[in-house]
């Protein structure tokens, strides 16, 4: 059901995406577009049927319950704005703070992710699994930069200094600008890492549970158990404690 109702929503997504498009501004960088309130309330009309609270990225405020339905509607909003095709819908259903089913779909290369905890990860339904790749420098990693680097505050400095201490020990680094295609293609074996500051609950919800159930770990920045406001850390599991070890203090 939760696969079909964000395959009705990447219609919308694909209805826009070559089109003129409405931009507003949320922050100094930080875009939204008509399609993004679009896609939302869509969403939110076809999943009230889960009688659990719909945490949308362009209409919640407050604080994130432990259970909730997280929905981001345009995961990488600047992409779609810019006909970049690594734009996505991400829909994570969490019960007592921990993921139980996810989906990220791409309209535009169609790739449609999912998970379900205890039966593993998807891609267009063929099951994925993490990359085998056990030393930094054989891995591709991706990250993201945030929109509070603007002000070039803490997170601007956290963003630099890790480039500085992994880039030169890794085959490469990627930034897409979507975190959630990003845990999705550390599920799929694309990435052997991916790690980002400053995220909101629904940029994850559903990439958290696709990594975990393709055999990935997700951890925060000190190696503990991953929760909603940290900088997050995703892995094939086998290059993670090289990864923590070469990010800077925070």
């Amino acid at each position: 059901m939760l696969k079909s109702i964000v395959k009705e929503a990447g219609e919308i997504l694909k209805s826009g995406y070559f089109k003129d498009k409405k931009v507003s501004f949320k922050g100094d960088v930080d875009l939204v577009t008509e399609y993004d309130v679009k896609i939302e309330n869509f969403l939110k009309e076809r999943l009230k049927g889960y009688s659990l609270p719909i945490v949308g990225e362009e209409s919640f405020e407050g604080e994130y319950p432990h259970s909730a339905i997280y929905i981001d509607p345009i995961d990488g909003t600047t992409n779609f704005v810019h006909n970049i095709a690594y734009t996505a819908i991400s829909v994570g259903i969490w019960e007592d703070g921990e993921p139980v089913e996810g989906v990220v779909y791409n309209p535009i290369l169609e790739e449609l992710f999912y998970a379900k905890k205890g039966e593993g990860a998807y891609l267009n339904g063929q099951k994925i699994e993490v990359s085998l790749h056990s030393r930094l420098i054989d891995s591709l990693i991706a990250t993201g930069f945030p929109y509070t680097k603007t002000k070039m505050g803490k997170d601007f400095h956290f963003v630099i200094e890790s480039l500085k201490n992994i880039l030169p020990k890794t085959r490469d680094i990627r930034r897409l600008g979507s975190a959630a295609i990003d845990l999705c293609y550390v599920a799929c074996g694309r990435f052997a890492g991916f790690y980002e500051v400053n995220l909101k609950p629904w940029d994850v919800a559903a990439g958290v549970l696709i990594v975990r159930e393709a055999g990935g770990k997700v951890t925060n920045n000190g190696g503990q158990k991953y929760r909603f406001g940290d900088i997050i850390v995703a892995t094939n599991g086998k290059i993670h404690d090289e990864l923590l070890k070469n990010l800077a203090s925070y």
